[in-house]
């Protein structure tokens, strides 16, 4: 499938625009138990919190990759006796089953293409792009300068009624089951475990704007998204022979709001290498952790 999209590099530029603007603010099958770690073949699908965006080092710049990234941090660990990470930047489940393109342009094939009969070990993380988690955040980031203290960002995605958002995670939830159901007809006796995605903003109040450029009000809505989209991949996970890895429970307290040397997951000026919105390294050292800590 050749899709031109540069979904990451489009957001980035938005986001460099508008940090710019807030610059000036701030002056039901369960899968089975196992003893231990797989270490035979471990693939790791997924978009950019697995691929790891900017964090040193980048060893595939046109899926932004790195070397630092959980599922290499997992495999070292694991031992495992081979590795392909085909996680990839602005990857949809689409870029799973079916291939696309990276931020360079240069064609992709799909992700699932790394899952052989003998791979022990596959994780997925999924879904974020397929609601439109960049849009999503380009969008709240900017409404937020109109009414940082109001929910400008709730009124615009439940207007009419309809919380579209929602909407998209229900719309999402077949699209993770047929990636998860091609992973296990591509690997029957592998290992299937489904991460979520981190805390952007914290587990509780009202955010930290303009560090943070969400209004007030909207991070409860965006909270509540964020731990809704995860409810969604741990009961599709479940339902598909799959196990699913917390990550959002270890990362609260770790959010984009706290101190550079705490936080998991930086902030639309990020002030450890990373994207903005995106882990850093220690944002990926600790999914690491709980990925092992659930595998053991």
């Amino acid at each position: 499938m050749n899709r031109p999209r540069l979904p990451f590099a489009r957001t980035a530029a938005r986001l460099a625009a508008l940090a710019a603007a807030t610059a000036g603010v701030l002056l039901a099958v369960t899968a089975p138990a196992h003893a231990a770690v797989p270490s035979g073949r471990y693939v790791a699908l997924g978009d950019s919190y697995t691929a790891g965006p900017l964090i040193p080092t980048q060893v595939d710049l046109n899926c932004l990759r790195s070397n630092r990234n959980y599922p290499s941090l997992v495999a070292a660990s694991a031992g495992s006796s081979s590795f392909a990470d085909v996680s990839c930047s602005g990857a949809t489940t689409d870029d799973i089953l079916y291939g696309g393109s990276g931020q360079l342009g240069i064609n992709l094939p799909p992700q699932l293409n790394a899952v052989t009969s003998n791979t022990a070990l596959v994780t997925v993380q999924i879904g974020g792009n397929d609601i439109g988690f960049s849009g999503i955040i380009s969008a709240c980031a900017e409404d937020s300068l109109s009414s940082p203290l109001g929910s400008p960002c709730k009124n615009r995605y439940t207007a009419g009624g309809t919380d579209q958002l929602r909407a998209r995670i229900a719309a999402a939830a077949p699209k993770v089951t047929t990636v998860l159901r091609s992973v296990r007809q591509a690997a029957p006796n592998a290992r299937v475990v489904v991460l979520g995605y981190p805390a952007i903003v914290p587990d509780s109040g009202y955010g930290c704007w303009p560090v943070v450029p969400i209004a007030y009000q909207d991070v409860p809505y965006l909270r509540g998204v964020a731990k809704a989209l995860n409810t969604m991949l741990s009961d599709t996970a479940a339902a598909n022979g799959a196990s699913y890895a917390d990550v959002y429970t270890p990362s609260i307290g770790r959010d984009a709001c706290k101190s550079s040397g705490t936080r998991w997951v930086e902030g639309l000026v990020p002030q450890n290498s990373a994207a903005p919105f995106h882990p850093n390294a220690r944002g990926e050292q600790g999914m690491a952790t709980a990925l092992l800590a659930h595998l053991n």
